[in-house]
């Protein structure tokens, strides 16, 4: 397995290893987020694979549905200049706590914003991360 694909006159990290940056960031947000809130409840027998578990459908979740409502909600995310985009990602959060049932909980609105915002801040770290390694393993052949 190639850590790195060069493709014509673009580099990228593999799929794979980037899919597994997002998720081990995502988790560890998951992680923190369940110590910050008691709003926030995961299923304490088997804690970290549930945590994963989360991560999964979160990312299906953002691959799947997430493009179609940004999509349809374009109008209000304009007039609202930006500020309706964190409730798309509640609305997913929310989704994937109906999904779970009983093993994950969001029981408060506003810690689901605040965990909507903490994955935003992570995907912009892990995205800033993951040019820079490519940068790195472009200067170093």
């Amino acid at each position: 397995m190639h850590l790195i694909i060069r493709e014509k006159n673009k580099v990228r990290l593999n799929s794979f290893v980037e899919w597994l940056i997002y998720m081990f960031g995502y988790t560890i947000v998951f992680i923190l987020v369940t110590s910050l809130f008691k709003s926030v409840i995961i299923e304490e027998k088997r804690f970290f694979i549930w945590s994963f578990i989360i991560v999964l459908i979160i990312s299906m979740l953002n691959k799947t549905i997430k493009p179609v409502l940004v999509t349809l909600t374009i109008p209000i995310t304009a007039l609202t200049l930006g500020l309706f985009y964190p409730l798309i990602n509640v609305f997913i959060l929310k989704l994937t706590d109906w999904i779970l049932r009983s093993h994950f909980d969001i029981n408060n609105f506003f810690a689901a914003f605040f965990i909507a915002i903490l994955l935003s801040i992570t995907n912009f770290i892990v995205e800033k991360t993951i040019k820079r390694l490519i940068e790195r393993l472009k200067k170093n052949g």
